[in-house]
């Protein structure tokens, strides 16, 4: 149980900190876009575009490696200063009751709809554009898996402090 949780949770964790590099290209990239407006009077549209998709793709698959960092809000009044026990349980609950289900519907409900943009290979609604929306939709259903794997790793890590087998991890919470 243990590798399977470290498995997925070190995959999640490699394609979170492989994405992250979409920030600083997408920083600078935006910064080229406006010298090149407002310095040169040039604009670009496939530029512009493609901040949009590095900004879609960062968030997307970087979604379970935030939830794997526990960098995600939390309403947190209760479970901050809970005991260990207690977090597991709110852990094993929220991630079988909640994120699993969810992450699985965003899966298979997007499945169609990416199909169908893969099927017509669909491209920018502007004449100029990236001819690759296609692509960025793809990035729905990976979302969904990569947020399900995390999930299972909740509920994996979740069982083993209940069992006794595992000693939960330091809480990253700063704020009192």
């Amino acid at each position: 149980m243990k590798f399977l949780a470290d498995t997925l949770d070190n995959t999640n964790r490699f394609i979170g900190i492989v994405v992250a590099w979409l920030l600083l290209a997408m920083v600078l990239l935006q910064f080229g876009v406006v010298v090149a407006r407002y310095v040169f009077q040039v604009g670009d549209l496939w530029a512009q575009e493609a901040i949009i998709y590095m900004h879609g793709t960062l968030f997307m698959l970087g979604a379970a490696y935030t939830l794997a960092e526990d960098g995600h809000v939390r309403v947190d009044i209760f479970y901050r200063s809970a005991s260990a026990r207690y977090k597991a349980v709110v852990n094993l609950l929220g991630s079988v009751v909640l994120l699993i289900p969810v992450a699985l519907t965003i899966t298979i409900g997007s499945w169609g709809y990416v199909e169908r943009s893969w099927s017509i290979r669909e491209s920018s609604m502007e004449v100029s554009g990236i001819p690759g929306v296609f692509l960025l939709k793809t990035a729905i259903p990976i979302f969904g898996i990569l947020i399900a794997a995390q999930g299972v790793v909740m509920v994996l890590r979740s069982i083993l402090t209940l069992k006794g087998d595992m000693e939960p991890p330091a809480s990253k919470d700063t704020a009192h």
